[in-house]
């Protein structure tokens, strides 16, 4: 009998605990998205007022790794708001479309 209730109560534990680390997921998702966006919105208008952007400025500017900064321009080039210049190295510079 005592075996039963522990497994029970174990059981409602686990499904409590999978059901709130879902839940705090889809929040933290949300805010990843939200930061994006607003670090891509950055990245544009840096653009607007220097006339290009290399990936250590999006480094500095928005305060990220190496490959986040080329993965930011990579998505805004895909997205048609970015031009790439140059293909490898320090000298490849992006403008606006």
């Amino acid at each position: 009998m005592n075996y039963i209730v522990l497994i029970t109560v174990a059981l409602a534990g686990i499904a409590l605990g999978m059901y709130f680390a879902r839940r705090g997921k889809g929040d933290l998702i949300s805010e990843q998205a939200e930061q994006k966006a607003e670090n891509k919105k950055k990245i544009l208008e840096f653009v607007q007022e220097h006339e290009k952007i290399q990936n250590n400025n999006v480094e500095k500017l928005v305060g990220v790794s190496n490959a986040t900064a080329e993965r930011y321009l990579d998505e805004l080039e895909k997205e048609g708001k970015l031009t790439q210049h140059g293909v490898i190295g320090p000298d490849v510079f992006y403008t606006l479309k």
